[in-house]
């Protein structure tokens, strides 16, 4: 863990997980030796779950991180994580675990030289069953972004975002995503001070971003304000007039949070209303 891990509230910000979490995974894929090169190294994510459950701040001890295979499927397979301090016992041993996320990640092997999926080799599924562990959990789903869109942000990919194949690596998305929604609040409401913590971010891959001059849209809608949380509904799109496709979905789940008292909070009526005001309802897809 690092100061520049730290969000404004003195918090692990919520980018950084999925960045723990690609180096777990690459771990166990590769730096353990327990596979082929080509798995670890020649994949690409197809769809992020990722659940906060508990803000971790800055301290001098690592936190820990486990991964484990739950789904091979002929094309695609599902890894699950934690990221959690054991906290130590009287005796000096593990005690209570602290967890602090839960995420689930759908991978594919990819052929970058003709940008397609492949199949899962007999080898790799040999590998990937000894990190098996079964898991019947249906996956949530991300639907169409309803309109109208409550905001639009232009998308800069910067040459750093961008990983040895030429696309876009996956956390750079939730960051895109962040910028976005600092955004649309900001203009929704911006004599307003207030304060959220994210809880739940999905993200759908559906194509690639690529590095380019032209710059990608984000359009985010509002589309649930509850008691004590809002639903944010997201794409990313291609943006060009002749050929506008959605290369993204995703949905994003913040907590309005007090300061002072470190839990979540109700948000004030007057910023409840202008949120309210500029939601939509989202329709079954």
């Amino acid at each position: 863990m690092r100061w520049a891990d730290l969000d404004q509230l003195g918090h692990v910000n919520n980018v950084v997980y999925v960045d723990y979490l690609q180096e777990a995974r690459v771990d166990m894929l590769r730096a353990h030796g327990r596979g082929p090169r080509a798995l670890a190294d020649g994949l690409v994510v197809v769809r992020h779950e990722v659940t906060y459950l508990k803000p971790l701040t800055f301290a001098f001890r690592p936190v820990s991180i486990e991964c484990w295979v739950t789904e091979i499927k002929a094309a695609t397979f599902t890894m699950a994580y934690e990221i959690f301090h054991d906290t130590p016992g009287a005796d000096g041993r593990d005690g209570d675990r602290i967890v602090y996320v839960r995420a689930t990640t759908v991978l594919t092997p990819f052929v970058f030289a003709e940008e397609r999926p492949r199949r899962i080799t007999a080898e790799e599924r040999a590998v990937l069953e000894q990190h098996l562990e079964p898991d019947q959990q249906p996956r949530r789903r991300t639907p169409r972004l309803p309109e109208p869109a409550t905001s639009s942000y232009a998308i800069h990919v910067r040459f750093s975002d961008v990983d040895v194949y030429g696309h876009v690596n996956n956390v750079k998305y939730y960051e895109y995503l962040q910028e976005s929604r600092i955004a649309m609040l900001s203009e929704l409401v911006p004599v307003r001070s207030f304060s959220v913590v994210v809880a739940q971010t999905d993200v759908d891959y559906l194509q690639p971003l690529l590095f380019r001059a032209e710059p990608y849209e984000c359009r985010s809608t509002i589309t649930r304000v509850g008691a004590r949380s809002m639903t944010v509904e997201s794409e990313i799109r291609d943006g060009a007039a002749d050929t506008d496709r959605v290369l993204a979905r995703a949905r994003v789940v913040v907590v309005f949070f007090d300061l002072a008292t470190n839990r979540s909070a109700e948000p004030d009526p007057e910023l409840r209303e202008a949120l309210l005001a500029r939601a939509v309802v989202a329709e079954p897809d």
